[in-house]
């Protein structure tokens, strides 16, 4: 049973299309080579060959045989490639060849099969090189067994015809096997192929019926669905897993098709009645999705989404861990989504307040260990990319930007980072009489990432503008520390499509406190440089202008970031060290991670104590300083072979590394701690902190007190052969004055 078993499981791996084929084709040819070997075994009793050349045969088949599973196990798959392929290249070619014959018996057809192998388990330059060694190995064993023939181990006349022959047939036969198979797997891949295109198809029509009902929620299943995949690939889950995660969540909502389109396109608040039928909408598309027996957790996705972890949700109340463990990640997913995208009765709600809610729901709406997770998706998301993107998004929910006056009407901020970001449009002016107006960008930074002219919503949502720029070379110097302007050349190719109408390209790229901006028109070219008073504070571009309509928006944003020295800079970088330097340089963390300081090798009674402050541009309780164990080879965090065994925060949350290691975290809190507004407040004003580290029988136990919060982390399952490292790092914090005992 247990190998009838294994050979099921085996078929379902090499036919799984969410593995490589790379690593399919490893599974197939091994067990191919596997078959040679063994077959091996008896023709060389037939033949009378040598003892000795049997066992090793015998050795060399079970090692072989061992190895492979033992790859296949520990997933280890890549190295097991190499590792075999220069096993038969440079032992297991040259033996068969002295040993069995040399040219005169089957060698030849034998050596073929090694050769074979190689090439189909390895790609790219590795095989290429493989293949080289492979002809210059078998051109050694052909030159030195011909002119020194006493080296080759020869059999009789018979034992040569006989070696030939077998050779001849398992050989060929392994080959016809190989080939009708791997015909079968690509049937079976295009297959599966059409099939999958057909499903997605089928989804998105689906989805896109729900976009066509609810006007506010364009793209809201497509990023739970992301969001989603995302959580479920940080916590441990298979390719396999997260693609089925990805699909069901893309579905969860499908039950709003039964709903009324004035109840879901409603302005401001529903009804009791209004609400008990929305609420209607997870049986509704369980309904729906009934008749996909392919995929039965698309019912699961649709019915329970709604379900909150202490058993107030809906339709069915159930709690913890009976909500099924799909429904539990896309119901933060869906959650998060809901609260960074537009809404008929609010705008989105700023990415860090939206942290806030993930972490007050947690254990109540949300299962805490997806919660935490969604959380550290939150905090690596340092350009706030996960959001809602569409274009008429940023255009205030409209397809054009009617402006009358400046600042009549401001689009959403357009996000100024690292990565270059073009934005084209066309542009004309109302009254063409006046022959004055045009576009503006507002530069600018807030909260909730939209311009304000209230007093009240600048205070509230910490909004600041830096300055405005306009198309040609003016601009005011506001909140930024310096501007300054030069000319370029053109380069825009867009043609205008009427004479009245301006083509415009827009392009921004931030490199720290510098940002870069040009604006051209097809005439000329304005390239901007902005100085900002600190690197920390996000920049956002707000389109405007005066007397004009601006329509025909697009924007584009680069994959890659641009280097360090980018933009020349215009003013001195600003700085915030100012305390004394301690055993290890100190350290300026403007954004999340941004920076650390070296690596420091943990042991058992090290003792670190260091000086923290919050920088005058930090908010939020996680502003403040983190404690990073890890592995490298250089001893730096994020340096080659990094490992992240844990991440702890002064605050007392901690991080568990994508599953590189185990943490247990105990946080508690005396009488003497003052409240989370003291507790920033200190921050900004610095303090002394102490961590202390203890090893023993594979743990690493990590204590700290800070104004009244004391933690203690114990490190288990991480790499025990390679020593372990910390560094301390933050967000938006100033790190000082590192002193090591030990």
């Amino acid at each position: 049973m247990k190998g009838s078993a294994f050979l099921k499981g085996t078929k379902k791996y090499v036919y799984d299309s969410t593995v490589g084929l790379n690593d399919r084709a490893f599974i197939m040819f091994s067990a191919a080579v596997l078959v040679a070997l063994f077959l091996a075994i008896p023709c060389g009793l037939i033949m009378h060959e040598p003892l000795s050349a049997t066992i090793s045969t015998a050795i060399g088949a079970v090692l072989f045989t061992v190895y492979v599973f033992i790859s296949i196990k520990r997933n280890t798959i890549a190295r097991a490639k190499i590792v075999l392929s220069i096993v038969v290249i440079f032992i297991f070619l040259p033996t068969m060849f002295f040993t069995n014959g040399g040219v005169y018996g089957g060698t030849p057809v034998w050596l073929l099969l090694g050769t074979i192998y190689v090439s189909m388990i390895l790609n790219g330059k590795l095989r290429i090189v493989m293949m080289i060694m492979n002809a210059i190995v078998l051109m050694a064993c052909y030159i030195v067994g011909y002119y020194y023939p006493g080296l080759v181990t020869e059999y009789t006349r018979g034992g040569n015809f006989f070696d030939s022959l077998s050779a001849l047939y398992i050989v060929g036969g392994i080959i016809y096997v190989l080939v009708t198979f791997q015909i079968s797997l690509f049937k079976k891949e295009e297959e599966s192929k059409n099939l999958n295109r057909l499903f997605e198809q089928t989804a998105t029509a689906l989805v896109n019926a729900i976009d066509a009902k609810d006007k506010y929620t364009h793209g809201h299943s497509s990023r739970v669905a992301e969001y989603s995949k995302k959580i479920a690939e940080l916590s441990g889950k298979s390719p396999a897993e997260c693609k089925e995660i990805y699909y069901v969540a893309l579905l969860h909502d499908v039950g709003k098709i039964g709903i009324p389109e004035s109840i879901i396109n409603k302005e401001g608040k529903l009804t009791d009645e209004e609400y008990e039928i929305i609420k209607q909408h997870p049986k509704v598309g369980a309904q729906i999705l009934r008749s996909i027996t392919e995929y039965p957790d698309m019912i699961i996705g649709a019915r329970y989404h709604h379900e909150r972890y202490d058993g107030k949700g809906y339709p069915d109340m159930l709690k913890g861990e009976d909500i099924p463990e799909i429904t539990r990640i896309i119901s933060v997913a869906d959650a998060y989504d809901a609260m960074t995208s537009k809404r008929s009765y609010r705008s989105t709600i700023p990415q860090q307040s939206v942290r806030e809610e993930i972490v007050k729901g947690s254990g109540t709406q949300f299962d805490p260990e997806f919660a935490k997770i969604m959380q550290h998706l939150i905090d690596m998301d340092v350009n706030y990319d996960m959001r809602e993107k569409d274009v008429e998004s940023v255009l205030s929910g409209k397809g054009e930007l009617y402006c009358k006056s400046f600042e009549d009407e401001v689009t959403e901020g357009i996000h100024i980072c690292q990565k270059i970001t073009k934005i084209r449009f066309r542009c004309e002016l109302l009254d063409k009489e006046k022959q004055e107006g045009g576009p503006s960008l507002i530069i600018f930074d807030s909260i909730d990432a939209r311009f304000h002219d209230t007093y009240r919503a600048i205070m509230e949502l910490s909004f600041l503008e830096y300055g405005v720029l306009k198309p040609d070379g003016r601009y005011e110097c506001n909140g930024a520390r310096k501007i300054a302007v030069e000319k370029g050349v053109s380069s825009l190719e867009e043609e205008p499509l009427k004479a009245s109408e301006i083509v415009y390209e827009i392009e921004s790229v931030r490199v720290k406190d510098h940002a870069m901006i040009t604006i051209d028109n097809g005439v000329t070219k304005e390239i901007f440089t902005i100085a900002f008073p600190d690197s920390a504070r996000f920049a956002y571009i707000g389109l405007t202008g005066e007397n004009c309509r601006i329509y025909d928006t697009d924007i584009d944003t680069r994959e890659e970031e641009v280097p360090a020295d980018f933009i020349p800079r215009i003013a001195e970088e600003i700085s915030y060290i100012d305390g004394p330097e301690g055993d290890v340089p100190s350290v300026q963390i403007d954004g999340y991670r941004s920076d650390s300081t070296e690596g420091i090798k943990v042991t058992d009674g090290l003792k670190v104590t260091y000086h923290t402050k919050s920088l005058p541009t930090a908010r939020l309780v996680w502003h403040c300083s983190y404690i990073d164990l890890f592995y490298s080879e250089d001893h730096m965090a994020g340096g080659p072979g990094y490992k992240e065994y844990s991440l702890i925060r002064l605050d007392g949350e901690n991080w568990e590394a994508d599953g590189k290691a185990k943490n247990e975290l105990s946080v508690s809190i005396s009488d003497s701690f003052e409240g989370w507004d003291a507790w920033k407040e200190a921050n900004k004003k610095g303090f002394e902190c102490t961590v202390y580290f203890k090893m023993e029988e594979g743990r690493i136990i990590t204590t700290s007190e800070n104004l009244g919060i004391s933690i203690t982390n114990i490190t288990t399952e991480f790499d025990p052969d390679k020593d372990v490292y910390l560094s301390l790092t933050g967000d938006q914090v100033v790190i000082t004055n590192v002193r090591i005992e030990r």
